[in-house]
This record gives C-alpha cells, sequence and structure tokens, in this order.
C-alpha cells in the first residue's frame, strides 16, 4: 500500500492546514458564549466529510449541539465502520498560562500547539483525511459511516438519544474511537479498558449572606472551612476513598494480570521529573499505572468561595463551592456511586452549614476485548506502520458513551488513539505531535483493510 505514504506526502501541509481551520473554532461546549461557535464547528466538519467523499452529510438538531452525521455505502455485501469523534473542546483558563493563543495553532518543536489539537480535533480529523485518502485512490475496501458529536467534554446528554432514534441508520460492525493515547510511537500500545465517571457539585452553604469576618469571624461558620474538612475526609491517609459501599462492586484484578501490565514500559523517575513533583501519591498497595488504569479515584476538580480577586477583602462567605470527580473501574456503577457520594455527603455535614449535592454527568468504565476481529486488524495495523506489535493498555480517562454504544447499537468499539501522555490534553498548552498526526492517517487505511479481510473469512 505503498499509496498510503504517497499520497500523505503530497497533501501534508493541505491536511495540517485543513485541521488548523477546525482548530481555530473556539467550540467550548461548557460555556454558553460559544453556542454560535458549536454550530460553526459542525459546520465545518460536513464541509470536510462532504469534501472527502461522504455520499451523504448531514447535521441533526439536538436539545443542545448537533451531532455531525456522515456515510459512504459502497456495497450492502461489506462490513461497515462506524467513526465516532467529537468537535468540542475543553475552557482554555487559565489562558495566562499558554504561551500561545489557544485557538490560533503553532507549531513549535513538531509540535501542534493549540486546544483542541489533540483531544479531539486533532485525533478525529485524522479519520476524515483517512478516508479521502482511502476515496481518492479507489482503495475504500468497505462502508464508513461518522457520528461527529458537540458535547462529549460536557457529558455526551444527547448522543444516547439520537442513537436510539436512528439505530438502523448507525447500524454497523465495528465503532471506531480515536480520544485516547498510546505510550510512544516506538512503544506503540491500544487502549483496552477506560474508566467509568461520576461528576458531582456540591454547595455548602452558612450564614444568608457574606459577613465582615472580623465582627463574625469565631461565631458563625466558614462554609469553606467547613467544605475544606469535609472533602479531606473522603480520602483516608492510605490513599481509600471513605465513602461507605464505595469499593463493592470493584473487581480485584489478579496477580498475573497484574505482572502482564507491568511489562508495559513506564520511567516513574521521568514521569516524576516532567510534572515536577517531589514524589507521587495514591493508594497504597498499587503502583503508579495501576492507580491510573484498574482502580477508582477521587478528586477535586474546583473549588471556589468567598473573595478570589486582587488585594483583600476580608469576608465570612455566605457559601462554598466543589467539583468532584470520581474515576470508575468494570463493575461499578456511576449512577449508584453517584447515589452513595451524595448520601455520605450529606449525612457528614455538620448542623451549623446547608449542603447541597448534585450530579452533573457520568458514565460506565468499558473494556474492549482482545480476541476480536477489530482488536486484531487494529493490532497488525499499528504493527504494519510503526513496526511493532501494540501493547493493550487500560487507560485512566473515561468516554463516557463508549459503554452507552454497546448498549445501544449493539457493537463493539476499537480505541485507535494517538496522542501522547505529554499532550498535555484539558491543560495549557495542549499539543499534538506531527508524526502522531500523520501516522494516526496513514494506519487507518490498514486498519479498514484488515478488518475487511478479516470479516469476509468469517462470512
Amino acid at each position: 500500500m505503498e499509496h498510503v505514504k504517497q499520497y500523505i506526502d503530497e497533501h501534508r501541509d493541505r491536511f495540517l492546514q485543513e485541521l488548523f481551520g477546525l482548530i481555530r473554532i473556539p467550540s467550548i461546549s461548557s460555556e454558553a458564549d460559544h453556542k454560535d461557535d458549536m454550530i460553526r464547528a459542525a459546520e465545518y466538519w460536513r464541509k470536510s466529510l462532504r469534501e472527502a467523499g461522504c455520499d451523504k452529510c448531514e447535521i441533526f438538531p439536538t436539545d443542545g449541539n448537533p451531532i455531525v452525521y456522515g456515510e459512504k455505502i459502497i456495497s450492502a455485501t461489506l462490513p461497515t465502520i462506524l467513526v465516532y469523534g467529537h468537535y468540542d473542546v475543553m475552557p482554555v483558563d487559565p489562558v495566562e498560562l499558554w504561551e500561545s493563543h489557544p485557538f490560533k495553532p503553532e507549531v513549535r518543536n513538531g509540535k501542534i500547539y493549540a486546544r483542541g489539537a489533540d483531544d479531539d480535533k486533532g485525533q478525529a480529523f485524522m479519520h476524515a483525511k483517512a478516508f479521502e485518502l482511502m476515496v481518492q485512490t479507489n482503495t475504500l475496501p468497505c462502508n464508513v459511516k461518522f457520528m461527529i458529536e458537540g458535547e462529549e467534554e460536557v457529558g455526551s446528554m444527547n448522543i444516547a438519544p439520537f442513537c436510539t432514534t436512528h439505530k438502523e441508520m448507525l447500524k454497523s460492525d465495528i465503532i471506531l474511537v480515536s480520544d485516547t493515547g498510546m505510550i510512544a510511537l516506538n512503544t506503540p500500545s491500544i487502549t483496552v479498558g477506560l474508566r467509568g465517571l461520576a461528576y458531582m457539585e456540591v454547595e455548602v452553604t452558612g450564614p444568608n449572606i457574606d459577613l465582615h469576618s472580623g465582627i463574625f469571624g469565631g461565631a458563625v461558620a466558614n462554609p469553606i472551612n467547613a467544605l475544606a474538612k469535609m472533602i479531606a475526609s473522603l480520602t483516608d491517609e492510605n490513599g481509600v476513598i471513605t465513602i461507605p459501599g464505595f469499593y463493592d462492586d470493584v473487581t480485584e484484578i489478579t496477580r498475573q494480570e497484574r505482572d502482564e501490565m507491568a511489562k508495559a514500559p513506564f520511567d516513574e523517575k521521568a514521569y516524576i521529573r516532567n510534572l515536577d513533583v517531589e514524589e507521587l501519591y495514591g493508594e497504597a498497595g498499587y503502583t503508579t499505572k495501576e492507580r491510573t488504569g484498574i482502580r477508582p479515584t477521587l478528586d477535586v476538580n474546583g473549588i471556589w468561595g468567598g473573595y478570589t480577586a486582587e488585594g483583600s477583602k476580608t469576608v465570612l462567605p455566605s457559601k462554598a463551592f466543589a467539583k468532584i470527580s470520581m474515576r470508575l473501574v468494570p463493575d461499578q456503577d456511576f449512577v449508584k456511586i453517584g447515589k452513595l457520594f451524595e448520601q455520605h455527603f450529606l449525612s457528614m455535614a455538620p448542623k451549623y452549614v446547608k449542603v447541597r449535592v448534585q450530579t452533573l454527568h457520568g458514565g460506565q468504565a468499558y473494556v474492549s476485548p482482545m480476541d476480536t476481529i477489530g482488536y486484531m486488524a487494529v493490532s497488525k495495523a499499528i504493527e504494519t506502520v510503526l513496526g511493532k506489535k501494540p501493547i493493550p493498555v487500560r487507560s485512566g480517562g473515561s468516554i463516557p458513551i463508549i459503554p452507552q454504544f454497546e448498549e445501544i447499537l449493539g457493537v463493539k468499539t476499537i480505541l485507535l488513539g494517538f496522542g501522547l501522555e505529554s499532550d498535555a490534553c484539558h491543560s495549557p498548552n495542549e499539543n499534538y505531535p506531527l508524526d502522531n498526526y500523520y501516522k494516526g492517517i496513514e494506519t487507518i487505511p490498514y486498519f479498514y483493510k484488515y478488518f475487511t479481510e478479516m470479516w469476509l473469512e468469517k462470512q
């Protein structure tokens, strides 16, 4: 398949500039001010898929942001691959930490720097360009469908109803997703597991208005102090989560499985050095990679209240808030965990404050089996391009919609990720190596080829 490399080389700069056009749209799904940008990003995707070769391209409105659908059906006797991605991105704050404008992509040291460069504009756009390559070189071996949403970063609220309503239209034999990572191009890996997520917001109220901290301090409880103590009690000195019933459904991984996971290369000293911390912290009895792959966690994602602007204001605040996420492992149900969290947080509230708990969004964990033709095809495709057989790994991240796809559409998902741990997804200076972008485009046609061949052999 020499034509693959040749086509990429001929269109290398255009592939990059077209991705830049998508990145320049500030499609931040969590901020209402960007509603028009969400529509612009969806339109950009529809135009890109149509120009790449889709015979049908539509934008479907939802109760939130629109979903883009495209397809090219070449034969009912061939398999169908459904590609999923998302065009929404995380907020850019704190913007002052960016070395360049988050929505003006720059290439520095062989990397694209911008919000969405990796997650998920860069990775999803690889599929549009790989599809174009196959169409233009007359080598598309099977049917293909695209489903690109705009709410992944806020919980994918509307895509499950969309899948239910359009189940027949979305019928496929495998779902292909690039929204995960690999260890490195010279140490390729395939994500075979994702953690689930329960994402909560808590509000603690003390007095009915902000008070003078000199006049009232010591007589009235400070809700920020109360919230800090409550949060601190959610884990013990060994990093174990203290919510009653939290671990009831956690399946313990066997020693053999843990030993197999340990074969993946990991330089803990470099990890510490790159993060600029003196030492790591987590649940006792587990390695760093186990803590982020096979164990559940609880983290405060944001905490605020009182006066935080420049200068001083001696105020005893009326309210304090926090956003708290719990990453979950297979068999833990995010709805159940959310309820356990709420019950526990309300039960430990002292009488001098009032507490409110809200579930923002969540999703189940997902494990992709390694004995399917999807896994075998993606493994062979990566080995063909990168020259090494990929290592199966479990990711600490979550894509809540993935387990719902299997439940609603009845097909498995393959996670073909080319992102790196160093890409700073969700952080300032998000980046994506050019090599990973182009190697992803090169790998995808091989997956189509091998999957189709294996699928036909089984018929």
